[in-house]
């Protein structure tokens, strides 16, 4: 039974994210060259929901983008949902990004000069799914994370914790095999901050949604079933958080 008194999801699925060695430079060949990270070994298994926890300068937002395919590697081996991620050309990234991967931003990244409902339906847009389809499921998702009286609200006439609901909204439309949540919550209140964890673990329970938390809040990371440590570019720890049994 974890935290919230609600069963934790089993942990013996299949592997969806497989690092191996993963090393990240920069200004490769150059006086400046630098690394940030040295040699991650992570794995995470369907239907988990793990958190990343670091300091500000830990690695944690160069290892989110290695693992939402937003960059590669120096070295080492990404299995994202059984895709070799090293042998996939950049236009195929760009179809493995949209398909099994959505993110959720602590600045939401919505466009400003359209309402909820089309922001939610972008991501469809880019997979070719047609019109009908699009307003359907746009309509269903932003029904899920109770904004059904917002949809023709433009970002700007919503609150920070309506535009996290509508991110949400967004990345659900391609049923992702992962949601991908950067500082979710950062920018929000503590009252704000709860719902939006309540609907990650709502999709997490009831959808069996395979969910990464980049934080640096321990508080938060403990609501997750397992918790790892990121400082100076390496793992340096591992453990269970309350959500597990």
């Amino acid at each position: 039974m974890n935290g919230l008194g609600t069963p934790a999801p089993e942990l013996a699925g299949r592997n969806i994210i497989d690092l191996h060695g993963i090393v990240k430079r920069f200004y490769i060949g150059q006086p400046n060259e630098l690394e940030i990270l040295h040699g991650i070994d992570l794995t995470v298994k369907e239907g988990e929901f793990v958190s990343i926890v670091g300091a500000s300068g830990s690695g944690k937002t160069t290892l989110m983008n290695i693992i939402g395919v937003l960059d590669r590697p120096t070295e080492g081996d990404y299995i994202l949902d059984g895709v070799d991620v090293g042998k996939a050309k950049d236009r195929e990234l760009s179809g493995i990004r949209n398909q099994k991967i959505g993110f959720v931003f602590q600045t939401y990244n919505l466009i400003s000069r359209t309402s909820a409902l089309r922001n939610v339906e972008l991501p469809m847009m880019y997979a070719g799914v047609g019109k009908k389809e699009r307003i359907e499921r746009a309509k269903y998702y932003l029904e899920m994370v109770g904004m059904q009286d917002r949809m023709s609200h433009r970002p700007d006439e919503l609150s920070g914790g309506q535009k996290q609901r509508v991110s949400i909204a967004r990345a659900m439309t391609n049923d992702p095999s992962i949601i991908l949540a950067d500082e979710p919550t950062g920018a929000l209140d503590s009252k704000t901050g709860r719902k939006i964890m309540d609907i990650f673990h709502q999709l997490n329970r009831d959808q069996g949604k395979t969910i990464v938390l980049i934080t640096h809040s321990n508080e938060l990371a403990e609501e997750t079933e397992r918790i790892i440590t990121l400082k100076d570019g390496e793992i340096i720890g591992e453990r269970r958080g309350s959500f597990a049994c």
